[in-house]
């Protein structure tokens, strides 16, 4: 993924917390919110909690290869940030895939409804 396609600056990431809509489930958060770049923007967040170095990186990678694989089914021109959960790392990638899936769906991401 190229660097101008991801959220680096802590003021990106709070504008989507705060103005942005939310899905919630049990292997990931998804925030959502328009910018007018008319590309998609990823930001990925793991915290401490979920364990250390290795499993946050382990989360992150997992949560970036759903993105991928799901990038062009979502509308141009979104913010999305991904939270792991404790749940991200264990959870099979099936499960991860319908929930990044559903979550888009539920916050109007989707493209044509899929």
């Amino acid at each position: 993924m190229k660097r101008a396609c991801t959220l680096k600056e802590n003021y990106e990431f709070r504008r989507v917390y705060q103005r942005g809509a939310s899905a919630v489930s049990g292997s990931m958060v998804v925030y959502c919110r328009r910018n007018k770049l008319g590309r998609n923007r990823l930001g990925i967040t793991a915290s401490t909690k979920i364990g250390g170095a290795v499993t946050r990186n382990r989360a992150r990678r997992r949560l970036r290869e759903v993105y991928r694989l799901n990038g062009d089914k979502l509308q141009k021109g979104w913010d999305v940030i991904l939270v792991a959960r404790g749940r991200t790392v264990n959870c099979s990638w099936k499960e991860l895939n319908d929930t990044f899936l559903r979550a888009c769906r539920k916050l109007g991401v989707l493209e044509g409804g899929r």
